[in-house]
């Protein structure tokens, strides 16, 4: 099962992927974390210390295991057929929460010259990444639509967008729905994150609604996720957080509508 999580920057992705790859771990799943977004801190949410989370090499900047893997002798010809095995074998770093933690990073092409190569290697890490029986992959986006744009979330079985009740988180999450839509991706769900009130819990449903979003849950509000960021640890740890049990609903959800799918 591969579920991948994206929305507008600041809606709180990384704790809701974070919170399902520890959800996943904890209902006895194999669980691997793919971090790509470009200001990478999914290893701070599963329980790593900034020191350790800063001696992670992005896959996408490990400039010598991408040469090792699509390199040809040939000057702009590289190698598209490669294994990504011993990358997760190699690269994985278990984190306190039990999730492997795996930094994809992103890939930037204005004054960075050719990234084909790094790309390519993103893009093997998720097209031939088993996913066996009882095992899961939870991968925290890039905020916005970049990865949807460049097919590196192609592969997944679902979707997760997160918005909050601002309008243009909202409107962000259509066209990232739009946009995955378009790509041929199934199963697309928006996730109302932050909800302070059934004011804000009601203009998300009436968005979805409106809008053809299938909202899947929301997620409550809670000053102990703000109090936890500010002194560095991660709240996921704290299992009595309003917003911490609903993440852990979702994967429930989440399993369900994928199990049906793949019956």
């Amino acid at each position: 099962m591969k579920i991948a999580v994206s929305g507008k920057g600041g809606v709180g992705k990384t704790l809701i992927a974070g919170g399902l790859a520890s959800g996943f771990y904890e209902r006895q799943l194999k669980t691997i974390a793919l971090d790509a977004d470009s200001s990478p801190n999914l290893g701070l949410t599963l329980g790593l210390t900034p020191e350790e989370t800063r001696k992670i090499i992005p896959i996408s900047e490990n400039k010598q295991l991408v040469e090792s893997k699509t390199n040809t002798g040939y000057s702009h010809i590289y190698n598209l057929n490669f294994s990504v095995d011993d990358i997760v074998k190699q690269y994985a770093v278990p984190t306190p929460l039990g999730p492997n933690l795996i930094v994809m990073g992103t890939v930037h092409s204005m004054g960075a010259g050719c990234m084909c190569a790094p790309t390519a290697v993103v893009r093997a890490m998720l097209r031939h990444l088993v996913v066996e029986i009882n095992e899961a992959v939870v991968l925290d986006l890039e905020a916005g639509v970049e990865h949807i744009g460049r097919g590196t979330a192609s592969q997944v079985d679902a979707l997760l967008i997160i918005a909050d009740s601002n309008k243009k988180s909202l409107e962000i999450a259509k066209h990232i729905h739009d946009l995955a839509f378009k790509a041929g991706m199934k199963q697309l769900y928006l996730i109302g994150n932050r909800v302070m009130n059934d004011t804000q819990k009601q203009v998300i449903e009436t968005y979805a609604k409106d809008n053809g979003l299938e909202l899947l849950a929301t997620i409550p509000w809670d000053q102990k996720i703000i109090d936890a960021d500010m002194e560095g640890v991660t709240p996921l740890k704290n299992k009595d957080i309003g917003a911490v049990k609903a993440i852990s609903n979702i994967c429930g959800l989440l399993i369900e509508k994928t199990s049906k799918q793949k019956a």
